[in-house]
């Protein structure tokens, strides 16, 4: 079941990463440009490595950041037809820094939490 979880968060976070990098270029009124996406993507990859943190396995909490990363990374340099979908403005630079660095904050309190087993084990 924890595996079922797991790929369900992975699945998640690479569908993410794919609908905030195609709305990356949204503009207020055609001109202002509007990178919500990068407060989506801010919210909810910590979210997804947190849960995978809780419910899977501390150990398991890097896979839905790793995979945003790659697919960021992939199909932003290398999207549909070749195309470069990700921006080449402060915009891509905040949908990163929005995406990976509160998931990497994340996992790392993921990751310093006693881990239930060892705690059971030791008592």
């Amino acid at each position: 079941m924890s595996r079922l979880v797991l790929v369900l968060l992975v699945i998640d976070a690479a569908l993410l990463a794919v609908l905030e990098l195609f709305f990356l270029p949204l503009r207020v009124a055609g001109t202002i440009p509007f990178p919500v996406t990068a407060l989506v993507a801010a919210l909810t990859t910590p979210l997804l490595v947190r849960l995978a943190g809780r419910l899977v396995a501390p150990r398991a909490a890097f896979a839905p950041l790793v995979v945003w990363v790659l697919v960021v990374v992939i199909v932003g340099l290398f999207g549909p037809g070749g195309d470069l979908v990700l921006l080449q403005d402060w915009r891509a630079l905040l949908l990163i820094a929005g995406g990976a660095l509160p998931a990497a904050m994340s996992l790392g309190g993921v990751l310093a939490l006693p881990s239930k087993r060892g705690a059971a084990g030791r008592g």
